[in-house]
This record gives C-alpha cells, sequence and structure tokens, in this order.
C-alpha cells in the first residue's frame, strides 16, 4: 500500500512539474504578449491615469466592494511568501539578471490583468442569491455562453483547491520553528499549535466575508508594503556603496551567460525564463483569481476597473520582488557564500536564503525584521485566497453553501501546519495550473468586446481633455 501511494505522489509531483513548467510559461506569458500589443501597450500609455482612476467612487453600481478595495485585497493575495522566497529561487538559478526579466513579465502580467478587469465587470452575473459577482465562471457563461459551462465548473472545481493556503500555513510554520525553536522541539504537537494560532488569526478576518476582508486588505496592504520599503531602503542607505554593483547585475546579467547555466544565447533564454516564470506565478496574471475580486467592485465602467486590475503586478512582481532582490544582493555581497553554487532550490530553502541575506545586511535584528514581513505576507494571501475558494464553492453548490468553504479552508492550514507537503503542494499547484486555461481560453476569445469597449473609453476620456 504505501508503495502505492508513493506511486500517486509521484506521479502527481511529475504531472505538476510539466503541466506548471513550459506549458502555463507559454501559455502566461505568450498571452501576456499578445494582450500587450493588443491593447496597443495600455500599461505603458495609461499608468498615470490607472493611477488616477482610483480615487473614482461609484456607489450606485451593483457590487459589494470598491475599485481600491478590490486592488487592495487582489494585492493582498498576489504578495505573499512568493515575494520572499520565490525572488530567493530566482536569484539561485539564473543569478541577478533574473530579476531584469521579472520586470519584463510585470508589464506583461499588466496587460493580462486589463483584460481580466475589464472583462470582469462587462460580464458580471447574479449567484442563487441575487449577489452580484463576477470572476472567469461568469465571464465564461455570460459572455461566451451557457453551453460552455462545463468550463466554468471545470475552473470552479480546481479553484476550489488551488486557493488552500496549504504551503503558506506549512511555510509560516516552518519560519517559526526554525527561528524560535532548537529541532529537536519541532514536534508534530508544536507545529499544530502554531498551526490552530494561525487559524485562529485567519478566521477573525475572514468569516467576516469579502467586506471584512477588503477592509483589512485596504490597511493592510498599503502598511506592509511601506514597512517592506522602509526596511529595504534602510539596507540601501546602509549599504549604499554595494548598490550600484548591485543594479549593474541585474542589468547586465539579464543578457550575460551564466556560467553554471552553459553559455551562449541558450543560458541567456534560460535565465529569462526563471524570471518571467516565477513572477508570473507571484502575480498571478491570467489564472483568474483576480476577476472574481474586481468582479464584486462597485463599478459599471469596465475599462476602468481593468485600469485599476493593472497596477496590481506593478506593485506585486515589480517593486515587491524588487526590494527582496536587492536585499538578497546586498546580503550575498556582504557575504557571497550565503548563494548557492547548484541549480537552484526548493521554497523553503529560498526563504532561508532570503532570511540570511536580510541578517548578513543588518546583523543581529536582519531576520527578524524580515519575519515579521513575512507573518505579514502570509496572512494577507491567506485572507483574500479564502474568498476565491468560497466564490467557487458558491457557483458550484449554491450561495448558501458558500459559507461552509470557510470551514474547510480553516481546517486544512492547521493539516498544512502538521503534514509533509510534497504531494499537497504538487496537487495544488497543478490545480492552480489549470485555472489558467480556462481563464486564458475566455481573454482570448472576449478580447475584441474588451477593446471595443476600451476603444470607447479613452475617446470619450480624451474628448474630455
Amino acid at each position: 500500500m504505501d508503495g502505492l501511494w508513493n506511486s500517486i505522489g509521484n506521479g502527481i509531483a511529475s504531472f505538476s512539474d510539466f503541466i506548471c513548467g513550459y506549458p502555463l510559461f507559454f501559455l502566461l506569458i505568450g498571452g501576456g504578449l499578445f494582450f500587450l500589443f493588443y491593447s496597443k501597450f495600455a500599461p505603458i500609455r495609461y499608468y498615470g491615469r490607472a493611477i488616477n482612476v482610483l480615487r473614482i467612487k461609484d456607489d450606485k453600481a451593483e457590487g459589494q466592494i470598491s475599485s481600491f478595495e478590490a486592488l487592495a485585497s487582489a494585492i493582498a493575495a498576489t504578495v505573499g511568501m512568493g515575494n520572499i522566497a520565490g525572488v530567493a529561487v530566482a536569484l539561485s538559478i539564473g543569478g541577478a539578471g533574473a530579476i531584469f526579466w521579472m520586470w519584463v513579465s510585470a508589464i506583461v502580467g499588466m496587460a493580462t490583468k486589463f483584460f481580466e478587469g475589464t472583462l470582469a465587470v462587462m460580464y458580471k452575473g447574479k449567484d442563487d442569491a441575487g449577489e452580484t459577482q463576477g470572476g472567469p465562471m461568469y465571464m465564461i457563461i455570460n459572455g461566451l455562453g451557457k453551453k460552455w459551462k462545463p468550463l466554468a465548473v471545470f475552473f470552479a472545481i480546481f479553484g476550489l483547491i488551488g486557493t488552500l493556503c496549504i504551503m503558506q500555513a506549512n511555510q509560516l510554520t516552518e519560519s517559526i520553528t526554525t527561528i524560535f525553536f532548537a529541532p529537536e522541539d519541532n514536534t508534530v504537537t508544536l507545529r499544530f499549535i502554531i498551526g490552530v494560532c494561525i487559524t485562529i488569526c485567519v478566521a477573525f478576518v475572514i468569516i467576516g466575508g469579502i467586506r471584512r476582508i477588503s477592509k483589512i486588505a485596504t490597511k493592510m496592504v498599503p502598511t506592509m508594503v511601506a514597512l517592506y520599503f522602509i526596511l529595504v531602503l534602510f539596507i540601501i542607505i546602509r549599504h549604499a556603496p554595494l548598490v550600484p554593483g548591485v543594479l549593474k547585475s541585474i542589468i547586465v546579467g539579464a543578457f550575460t551567460p551564466r556560467g553554471a547555466l552553459g553559455g551562449g544565447i541558450g543560458s541567456i533564454i534560460m535565465i529569462a525564463l526563471t524570471g518571467v516564470r516565477r513572477a508570473a506565478l507571484v502575480n498571478e496574471a491570467g489564472v483568474g483569481t483576480a476577476s472574481m475580486m474586481h468582479g464584486a467592485s462597485k463599478n459599471n465602467e469596465p475599462v476602468r476597473e481593468g485600469l485599476v486590475a493593472m497596477l496590481g503586478p506593478s506593485i506585486d512582481s515589480g517593486l515587491v520582488c524588487t526590494l527582496t532582490a536587492i536585499a538578497i544582493l546586498v546580503g550575498t555581497a556582504i557575504n557571497p557564500s550565503l548563494m548557492p553554487s547548484g541549480s537552484g532550490m526548493g521554497s523553503m530553502e529560498g526563504l532561508r536564503l532570503a532570511l540570511n541575506a536580510f541578517e548578513a545586511a543588518i546583523p543581529g535584528v536582519g531576520h527578524y525584521l524580515l519575519f515579521a514581513m513575512v507573518i505579514l505576507f502570509a496572512f494577507s494571501t491567506m485572507f483574500s485566497y479564502s474568498y476565491y475558494g468560497q466564490k467557487c464553492t458558491g457557483f458550484l453548490f449554491g450561495a448558501k453553501y458558500s459559507k461552509y468553504y470557510n470551514y474547510f479552508f480553516l481546517a486544512m492550514l492547521i493539516v498544512a501546519a502538521v503534514i509533509p507537503l510534497k504531494t499537497a503542494v504538487s496537487l495544488i499547484d497543478t490545480a492552480y495550473a489549470l485555472m489558467a486555461f480556462p481563464t486564458m481560453f475566455t481573454l482570448f476569445c472576449l478580447a475584441p468586446k474588451a477593446r471595443r469597449q476600451m476603444d470607447i473609453y479613452f475617446k470619450k476620456e480624451n474628448d474630455k481633455d
């Protein structure tokens, strides 16, 4: 029996490695490049306008939260431990140059999010309780037609699995036990107690529903990004002579073959793939999660919501990942032995690299300061992901049953704190990837309709100017 379960686990892990590799990469990045050109480079041309429209409120529109609250809640989900551990993994594989390609991916992701946000409002729907909802399920049914409902069901099923925060709860527990306890104290009982504490904190927020989640997110996201910025700014000021070299290594490394990866153009492509793949996993553009949040916004102007939505990747894959990269590169410049010489690492090893790099940059307290940010990042993700799973539950089984998902979600946080994670994480990663396929298919099909709305909106806005 153990051999059977091991075979199943290895099969899941192998399939996850495949589907989350190049198929997902080419779908999200290739699709994002298409949307970037198809939108006439909207993320670059209208970034300033996107910031300005955040101040607009449309309380008469149907929805549950404001556009700003939707953006903050979506960012709360994407600014997570991947912004720390994932960046460290990218640096270990592709070197400093991988960060340049994360910037490129942020721009590409902004284009995808623009179409996600626009179409989420264009094709809002109502659940069986009469509440206005959005997301890929409703884009598929209202945009493509009811005959495509099986595709919406496919998304929602994998959405139930993919948005469980098993990895976040496990890594947070692992971080607490690593920093504050000796190895011999890292028992199942200790991890269970930590899991219960995490669950209680998350329950306090998510039981209040989307309105409480959005209220917490609007306060938490700006605060934690600002604190993280201040922390890295202190590192930059403290080690100012090292910063020019770090920035140069990012630019030069993006186009310079890295010895560990081989020579020539193949190495450069590998560095690029490393950076953009990590950024794609961080900003979730094209996965469909953010459209559930933006579809719940009080906004009857689809393109305006698209502008708001596209700000997300610039913050998570752009700003936050860059802050992490600079701090790690400064720390490893101080202590080069921190950076592994192998071909990469797992997410937990990546988190340890980041903690050690911050400690090298700020001796005595650096790893504690970063750990404080890890806590904020992890909890922000858990708050918003619960909403996504709840919406998928409501779509599949009815709105009156959606609240029960929260109890399942909370129970899984405790389980995640205790169990070994390899197979479970592979299953969740696979589900997460399979959410992207129906989402991107829907975006491709409905992009011309979003483009028409875009032309109308900007013509009207330009006439006002």
